[in-house]
């Protein structure tokens, strides 16, 4: 026990600690109540508060600090300022990725965090180059006509720079909004088929497994009737899945996360679907998150890292189970880590998760 020992207030503040003692920094003393209103509301609206607001804080905070904290951090964050002040960092985020020249940015939309057709909406409307893909939305919530429809409208807004990602979704979460994802590959075969005729402006009819469509096709009344230049990605796990993608979509939005060993076996189902359709690995685009967390103490970079990894083998342990994390490790961490999480949980399940699992799905370490 330091001098600090009794200074954190929550398991963030611990790690804020011990990065400041490894740097011989001591924390701040505590802001005044007016201080504290003031860099809150900065930070999460972009705005100083008002003098009634902080003369209000003030006064809650002679009563309760923490309890006026608390409930001023929850109506900073209902806000529409709140939700301006991040939609600026995003854009601000792909604007530099198109100026730095990167080809494509992603925006996720797997949990129900949030929506990836909206920010990608707005990615198009800001840039000029780069392209934009939904990395990835399932195939089971959206009717193809209408993800189709949803597609074409954000080809119109930036022609030729999106590209529709869609994934088979995953368990416990699909189970807990009620859908039953029998059939994976079937559906996600007819979900392709029928999304990629609508968009080449073609008349569809389906009567699937789960796709029925009777004579659709996308209505262009108010605009030219033209096919829509937008590729067709699939956000793969199972090696099944993985070699269907080869053989029917444009490109693969390879997880993230996940060891070397499964990129090698990745690849190598891509390409026998590939080869079933004629086509060769080249073929086929291949994206790939890989999460980097660098500093100049190995250890302080594979801490960075963790948390979020430990996030992914509670959430989503089918991920982790095919880059070949031990199903004992997994068993252990779904005791105290399952979907939804807090924070707290996840920290608590972090300290179960060993160097070498870090090291092994993410390029975590020194720069050199």
């Amino acid at each position: 026990p330091g001098p600090f020992e009794d200074w954190p207030r929550g398991a963030i503040d611990a790690f804020v600690l011990a990065r400041l003692q490894h740097a011989k920094l001591s924390p701040s003393p505590p802001a005044d109540a007016a201080t504290l209103i003031r860099r809150v509301t900065l930070d999460l609206t972009g705005l100083p508060p008002t003098l009634a607001e902080v003369d209000a804080f003030e006064q809650a905070a002679n009563h309760d600090l923490d309890d006026a904290y608390t409930h001023l951090v929850d109506r900073l964050l209902a806000s529409p300022r709140f939700g301006e002040r991040m939609a600026i960092y995003w854009l601000d985020l792909v604007r530099y990725a198109e100026a730095r020249g990167f080809d494509a940015v992603w925006q996720a939309d797997s949990r129900l965090v949030r929506d990836a057709v909206v920010p990608m909406a707005a990615f198009g409307a800001t840039t000029d180059r780069i392209r934009i893909g939904s990395g990835v939305i399932d195939c089971w919530t959206r009717n193809p006509a209408r993800l189709a429809s949803t597609f074409s409208t954000l080809d119109d807004l930036a022609p030729g720079r999106m590209i529709c990602g869609l994934g088979a979704w995953w368990d416990p979460l699909a189970a807990k909004v009620g859908i039953d994802r029998s059939r994976p590959l079937k559906v996600m075969r007819e979900v392709v088929e029928a999304v990629r005729g609508l968009l080449n402006n073609e008349t569809v009819t389906i009567d699937g497994y789960h796709v029925h469509l009777d004579g659709v096709e996308l209505d262009y009344v108010h605009q030219e009737r033209r096919a829509k230049d937008v590729p067709i990605y699939i956000g793969a796990t199972g090696m099944q899945m993985m070699e269907l993608t080869g053989e029917i979509a444009d490109g693969a939005v390879l997880n993230y996360l996940v060891s070397p060993s499964y990129n090698v076996g990745a690849l190598e189902a891509l390409e026998r679907g590939a080869a079933k359709a004629g086509r060769t690995l080249d073929d086929i685009d291949r994206p790939q998150l890989v999460v980097c967390s660098v500093d100049e103490d190995r250890q302080a970079a594979l801490d960075g890292a963790r948390l979020l990894v430990t996030q992914y083998l509670g959430q989503q342990p089918h991920i982790m189970k095919a880059s070949g994390v031990p199903q004992e490790l997994l068993d252990e961490i779904g005791e105290v880590l399952t979907w939804p999480a807090t924070h707290d949980q996840v920290v608590a399940a972090s300290k179960l998760v060993p160097d070498d699992i870090v090291q092994m799905i993410t390029a975590s370490g020194t720069p050199d």
